[in-house]
Order: C-alpha cells, then sequence, then structure tokens
C-alpha cells in the first residue's frame, strides 16, 4: 500500500503542475531532463547515440530510450496517450461583458460536462506565443468562475438544465467597463511579460481544485484532467523506471504523450498527424535503416494505447453492456469494440495478459452496452498510420469530461505496472 500511495500523491503534484496539454508536456520534460535524458531539436541534427531522447512539438511529447545494441530493424514498443482534456478555450477579442461585470469570451474544447464547469474556481492555463518568436506557458491561478442562475430565478433547474454554448458558460473575472478593460494585459502581467509582445496565444480553463483522496480508506482519488494524464504519467513513470533499471532490451521503448485527441487529433501534434512516424523515422535513420528494415521494425512492434473508460456506475448500470461490467478497484479495461474503434484484437489481448502476469496487475474487460456507442481513442489512428499492432487500455473512471474525474487509487497504480511490464518487454 506504501507504493500506491507515494505514486498517487505524486500524481497528484503532476496533475497540479499541469493544467494545459503545453503545461503537461513541459512537466513531462522536466523529469526527463531531471533523469538524464536529452532533450533535441527538430530542426537539428540529432544525436545517434544510445541513451534517452526526447522532443517537446507544441503540446505533445516523445520520449524515448534507446538501448546501446539497438540495430536497423529493432522494434519499439511505444505507449501512447494525450495531454489535452476539454475545456474551454479563450477565443479571439476575448474581453467580454454585460451589465457591469468582466467576461470572457470562450469557445467549447472538445467534449466536457458543461454543468460540471459551473461555479468552480477557474484558471487560464496555455501558452503565449510573442512578437520576437518566443513561446511561454503561463497559468493565472483561479481567475475566473461560470455562475449557475439561481434556483429561485429557475424553478424547473432541477428538472433539466440546458446550457446554451454561447450565452450561459462565458465566465465572470471582474466588475467594469468591457471596452475599457483587457483581459490580455491581466495574463500578461501574470506571465510577466509585455501586453504588447504577445501575439498569439493557446489558453484553456483549469479546475484549480486541488487534487483530493477520499471515500473508505481513502480509496478514491478526484482531480481535473485524469482523462488522459492517468496514461500519461503512468508512462513516464514507466519509462523512467526502465531508464533507471539500466537493462539493455530487445527493443526501443517510447513514451507518446499526443496533443489534441479531445478534437479528433488532426493536428501536427496529434495522433493523425506525422509526429510519431517523424520521429520512428529518424530514429531509424539514426540506426541506418533502409525503407525496408523501417518496416520490418514497425511489424515486430508494438503500441499500447492507453486512455481512460468508463468504470460501472451505480446509478446508471442500464449504460453498460449487462455481462461486462468494469468495477473501480478491480484492474485496467482491456478496451474492446468490434467496429474498431478501440485497437484491441486477439493478439492484444493475450499481450495485456502477459502483461498483467508478469506486472501482478489486474486486468479486466470492457465492451460498450449496443445502444451507447463508445468513442474513441490514438490507439485505432497509430494502427492505421504506421501498420504497428494495437491494443487498447486504460483507467476505469466516473465522470469522464467532468471538471473532476475520479478513479479508483489502485487501478491508477496498476496501469504504471502494467505500462512498465511493457517497456520491460514482457
Amino acid at each position: 500500500m506504501d507504493a500506491v500511495n507515494d505514486y498517487i500523491a505524486d500524481f497528484a503534484r503532476f496533475i497540479t503542475a499541469s493544467p494545459s496539454s503545453y503545461h503537461a508536456a513541459a512537466e513531462v520534460a522536466r523529469r526527463l531532463d531531471t533523469a538524464g535524458f536529452q532533450r533535441l531539436d527538430e530542426e537539428a541534427a540529432w544525436d545517434e547515440t544510445s541513451g534517452g531522447r526526447y522532443i517537446v512539438r507544441d503540446g505533445a511529447v516523445i520520449a524515448w530510450l534507446q538501448p546501446a545494441a539497438s540495430a536497423p530493424s529493432t522494434p519499439f514498443r511505444i505507449l501512447g496517450a494525450h495531454t489535452d482534456s476539454p475545456a474551454f478555450k479563450l477565443k479571439p477579442s476575448p474581453t467580454t461583458g454585460h451589465l457591469g461585470w468582466l467576461q470572457a469570451g470562450v469557445e467549447v474544447y472538445g467534449g466536457p460536462l458543461l454543468n460540471s464547469w459551473l461555479d468552480r474556481e477557474l484558471e487560464l492555463a496555455g501558452r503565449l506565443a510573442l512578437r520576437d518568436g518566443t513561446e511561454i506557458v503561463v497559468r493565472t491561478g483561479p481567475f475566473l468562475r461560470i455562475p449557475q442562475l439561481a434556483i429561485h430565478l429557475e424553478r424547473g433547474a432541477n428538472e433539466g438544465l440546458t446550457l446554451d454554448r454561447q450565452r450561459h458558460v462565458q465566465p465572470v473575472w471582474g466588475i467594469g467597463n468591457a471596452r475599457e478593460a483587457d483581459l490580455l494585459a491581466h495574463i500578461a502581467a501574470f506571465a510577466g511579460v509585455d501586453r504588447d509582445d504577445i501575439a498569439g496565444y493557446d489558453l484553456l480553463t483549469a479546475d484549480t481544485h486541488v487534487p483530493e483522496r477520499f471515500g473508505l480508506d481513502g480509496a478514491f482519488f478526484a482531480a481535473g484532467r485524469m482523462d488522459n494524464l492517468t496514461s500519461v504519467y503512468a508512462g513516464l513513470v514507466a519509462l523512467l523506471e526502465a531508464h533507471r533499471s539500466g537493462a539493455d532490451a530487445d527493443h526501443i521503448s517510447v513514451l507518446a504523450a499526443f496533443d489534441h485527441e479531445e478534437l479528433g487529433s488532426q493536428s501536427r501534434s496529434g495522433a493523425s498527424g506525422p509526429i510519431l512516424d517523424d520521429v520512428l523515422t529518424r530514429i531509424g535513420e539514426g540506426l541506418g535503416a533502409t525503407r525496408s528494415q523501417q518496416k520490418q521494425a514497425y511489424a515486430a512492434s508494438w503500441c499500447l494505447s492507453a486512455d481512460a473508460g468508463h468504470a460501472v456506475h451505480p446509478n446508471y448500470s442500464e449504460k453498460h453492456d449487462a455481462a461486462n461490467h468494469p468495477f473501480a478497484g478491480e484492474g485496467v479495461l482491456l478496451k474492446i469494440n468490434a467496429n474498431q474503434r478501440y485497437a484491441t484484437d486477439a493478439a492484444g489481448a493475450a499481450l495485456v495478459a502477459r502483461l498483467s502476469a508478469s506486472a501482478a496487475a489486474p486486468y479486466q474487460e470492457f465492451v460498450s452496452n449496443n445502444t451507447v456507442p463508445c468513442g474513441s481513442t490514438i490507439g485505432p489512428l497509430t494502427a492505421t498510420r504506421l501498420g504497428i499492432r494495437t491494443v487498447d487500455v486504460g483507467v476505469p473512471l466516473l465522470s469522464m469530461h467532468s471538471a473532476r474525474e475520479m478513479v479508483h487509487v489502485d487501478d491508477a497504480s496498476a496501469l504504471a505496472g502494467l505500462s512498465t511490464a511493457f517497456f520491460a518487454g514482457a
């Protein structure tokens, strides 16, 4: 239990440091730097020697551990995850307001559970692009709130709450005249830069309530952005453990933490984009691989697509498959879908069984109710783009896409165990 406690305590620190995809990538990079990994510049030639390397592209980070014995056809073991989460993104001309309230103009990012964002102290977090080309990450701390209408003014609120995405989710941040105020000037002050130097920005809301354990024996953990920082963190822990062990594996271990999964992954830093192929190709070229040898490496490779899934909900059991009830505390989900919304097949299921046995980390199967279609993950995208065998796993959550999700602490820790066995070559 001490190991689980330590894992969850550090996971809480990781989440707290990662209010946006850009912060998550920066925190992964910071921890990799501390462990001795070398950051590479995509515009420069790469160091082709063995060891730990990584790149950061926007809000994505790809890190890898290349053994000394790597050859042109050495396969990859890739753990794929994503750094972004549903939220609200700051629009252009963001300073708005009405009737003396200062508000922020925001656009819905991904598919948040809208009502969960009401009456919470929110921050803006992300990156600023300055006129000289410099990019910096910034966070405001508690600064905004989306206030709910009092029940006295909407007596039917408890019978059904409908939120207009344009009118009802614009947060307040002050009192004053919107024509005389400037939200970006305040953000510039948080960042310690001049307002006029800001040429562009990618800023999103994040809940500022700290992560907390709760429930009987502290079995549950609640925090924002666990879809999908649970997987990013588990993959990072596993990669750092592979680095610490010093074992000369027969594969190259890769952590691929993509951005923009919540939008469909179609970006230069998303799983539908070229980032992973760019990195794997350059690693192969550094090893002297021909195109044929690169394809040999891919044919022998595996991708463990790690994303959050659904625990059975005690109040809505009819939403789940009658014969497959994934329970909190019973282990990692093996995610299965007949229509390849998840990439798991029989071979992938066998791999997860081996990993589970090696790590003593339990797993359980998840499949959707036929009347409640599931979403998808980066798994099918990676399998389609690269032809690499892929299997989908993840931790079971309640309140997925809420501003604050919950997980059983044993499941979060089990994902790290499974990921560690994956990089160890089990």
